[in-house]
């Protein structure tokens, strides 16, 4: 492995596959870095969406940093409303319902995850 690895986000392809869902883009940053310590993602909402899935991560205990990189987003954590803008950073913990949801603007997330106390181990 190369002791440096750079490459634009945009150049990172978006995930095209069964699973897709119209309005967002999400790409494999991790992967496409060759990072295997955590997980990492770039997520791209168009504006006024609302298709990312609502979800938790009890059952592995991951926890996830969203970093706003570009725009903004409503993020929803167990019913609870909080406007992210470009700059703003958020934890959210495993135990957690999540849902990213668009308005007026689209926005670039960066989304790092990782479980506490366990070593990481890449899927792909």
């Amino acid at each position: 492995m190369p002791t440096t690895c750079t490459i634009a986000m945009s150049e990172i392809p978006a995930y095209d596959g069964p699973h897709a869902i119209p309005g967002i883009r999400f790409r494999a940053a991790r992967a496409a870095l060759g990072v295997t310590a955590w997980g990492m993602n770039v997520l791209e909402l168009d504006p006024n969406n609302s298709g990312h899935p609502e979800h938790d991560h009890a059952g592995d205990g991951q926890e996830e940093v969203y970093v706003v990189l570009d725009g903004s987003v409503v993020l929803v954590v167990d019913g609870v409303e909080r406007v992210l803008v470009a700059g703003d950073l958020a934890r959210v913990a495993p135990e957690a319902r999540r849902k990213l949801v668009t308005r007026a603007d689209g926005v670039r997330i960066l989304a790092l995850g990782g479980t506490p106390g366990v070593a990481f181990v890449p899927t792909l």
